[in-house]
């Protein structure tokens, strides 16, 4: 079709005019949805969207550190604690989706206020749980607005920004994305260790307060009230196939990955899914819009998106477990340890929207991705005598590279949506941040799991062999001083099981990091893909299938 609007000017003069039904939906669509902005400080407005943000993807890292201390309070077993954290991934998997189309019918400023207010709500709720069942039910409260929250945020930064300074946002938005993951255990560990976990939760309701007040009084107004239906049929599908597959990741672990419920529920959830695209191709008004993967930019970035999210939150979750279990660092120590790799992330992402409004996203992300590969590869060669100096160089400097190439990645794919499109991109965008990331660490824990099992076995053939002997030393040494030989092998067994089991793990470890810098070195390619510097008038580059 694209191919014969050319002809058009050679016939008749009336052809213009008619000519930007096909290339132009863009065009008009873009000034007409930022409308409200303009009007104020848009980076006060910012403030206000980053501080809630901020907020809700806090909480997801701040409360794995005080699982423990609510496990003993609660005289929760290990597998029931867990679902404190389940409960919330799964809540949040099903509301995200219709987060675009709630604040397109109330707002989308009204949409972040209440949540926030119901965020700060649950909250407070979590605070004051007085066993594991009132716990969960909380947690599940909580995650409806938070799961609003990052959607409906992101809407409103590309309706209230100006197109050339997108980037320069969109890096300031990037805060609450990489950076809060990477406070919450510094913060989370002094919380649980010096004051209380319940705090933990207490503290979002004065922010949650004074944000929506914010919000209230510096936020333009976002109309509402669209005239189509909730797409219920498509919401079902999408939330079984998603509740569906979290279940099964989360689970899989404790349940056995080859056991009938985890299969079942992979099956389900990916016949949910497809489901689900059959049914948003053929209503009239989607409740997300699958179309949008036609644009090969914002798929481009879904791709590079996951990985950064598996590699981050991977080295997030295994590196606490490493520096608590083999090097004996309290909760808060090795928070400590970590803060200079959000440090240096908080310097990055305002920095990497300014190169992007300046260059574009090719050369901030191939740069940042190569960072983060070499970054990873290194990190294989840590084992149980790596000093902490040697561990903090290297996750800062990872940190620098994955810092450098989110935002533009990110703000690339979402600005070859059209505007219209932009709450559904949002909301896509968010779910494959959050699946991603349980994705990836799900099938990180079997692989560590595997190895580890393997490990220790040919560990414990190894020691088997060398038993005889030590046991009869160990016996003629009883013999002759008592019950203090005795005494004297239990520790030095126990010692020699906890330096074999803490090899098993560093080796594991080594070959995890191995795979995500295979993985980020592919990211790379893929990174060449894009778009070397956007428009300024803020046209897209669509590739369609």
């Amino acid at each position: 079709m694209s191919t014969e609007t050319p002809a058009a000017p050679s016939t008749v003069e009336e052809r213009p005019p008619s000519a930007p039904t096909s290339p132009a939906p863009e065009r008009p669509a873009a000034p007409a949805v930022p409308t409200p902005t303009t009007s104020g400080p848009w980076a006060v407005s910012l403030i206000v969207l980053v501080t809630g943000m901020f907020m809700s993807v806090l909480d997801v890292s701040i409360v794995n550190v005080a699982i423990p201390a609510m496990q003993i309070d609660f005289g929760a077993t290990t597998e029931d604690i867990q679902w404190v954290a389940t409960s919330y991934s799964l809540a949040l998997g099903v509301i995200v989706p219709a987060s675009a189309w709630l604040g397109e019918r109330i707002g989308l400023n009204r949409a972040y206020i209440l949540s926030l207010l119901g965020f700060a709500a649950g909250s407070a709720l979590c605070g004051l749980a007085w066993d594991l069942n009132s716990m969960i039910a909380f947690r599940i409260l909580q995650a409806i607005p938070g799961g609003v929250i990052p959607v409906v945020a992101l809407s409103m930064l590309y309706r209230i920004v100006p197109r050339e300074k997108i980037g320069a946002a969109m890096g300031m938005y990037g805060l609450g994305i990489i950076v809060a993951p990477a406070v919450g255990p510094t913060l989370g560990g002094y919380l649980v260790e010096y004051v209380d976990w319940r705090l933990i939760f207490f503290i979002n309701v004065p922010i949650g307060v004074v944000g929506a007040i914010a919000a209230v009084v510096l936020l333009p107004a976002f109309r509402g009230g669209v005239s189509h239906r909730f797409d219920l049929p498509g919401f079902l599908a999408i939330a079984a196939g998603l509740f569906s597959l979290l279940l099964a990741l989360s689970e899989g672990e404790s349940w056995g990955w080859g056991s009938y419920p985890v299969l079942i529920l992979l099956t389900f959830g990916t016949l949910c899914l497809a489901l689900f695209v059959v049914i948003e191709l053929e209503v009239d008004h989607p409740l997300l819009d699958v179309r949008v993967f036609r644009f090969w930019p914002f798929t481009n970035s879904l791709i590079l998106i996951a990985i950064i999210s598996i590699g981050l939150f991977g080295v997030l979750f295994y590196i606490p477990v490493y520096l608590q279990q083999y090097q004996g660092m309290g909760a808060f120590d090795s928070g400590i340890l970590l803060l200079p790799q959000a440090a240096v992330m908080a310097v990055m992402m305002p920095l990497a929207g300014r190169i992007y409004d300046r260059f574009g996203a090719r050369w901030p992300a191939v740069i940042g991705l190569s960072v983060m590969a070499v970054g990873t590869y290194m990190l294989r060669g840590i084992n149980l005598e790596t000093s902490h100096t040697e561990l903090q160089w290297l996750l800062a400097f990872r940190a620098g590279g994955i810092g450098l190439a989110m935002m533009p990645i990110m703000t690339n794919g979402l600005s070859a949506v059209p505007p219209e499109n932009t709450s559904g991109a949002s909301a896509f965008n968010n779910l494959v941040q959050r699946t991603s990331s349980a994705m990836g660490l799900a099938a990180m824990t079997a692989l560590m799991t595997g190895q580890q099992a393997q490990g220790l076995s040919d560990m414990g053939g190894l020691m088997g062999s060398q038993a005889a002997p030590t046991t009869a030393t160990a016996g003629g040494t009883a013999a002759a001083t008592g019950g203090a030989g005795d005494t004297a092998a239990v520790l030095q067994s126990y010692t020699l099981d906890r330096t074999a089991t803490g090899m098993v793990f560093t080796n594991a470890f080594d070959n995890l990091m191995l795979i995500t810098a295979a993985l980020s070195a592919v990211a790379v390619g893929f990174a060449f893909l894009l778009r070397k510097k956007s428009s300024p008038t803020g046209e897209k580059v669509m590739v369609e299938a």
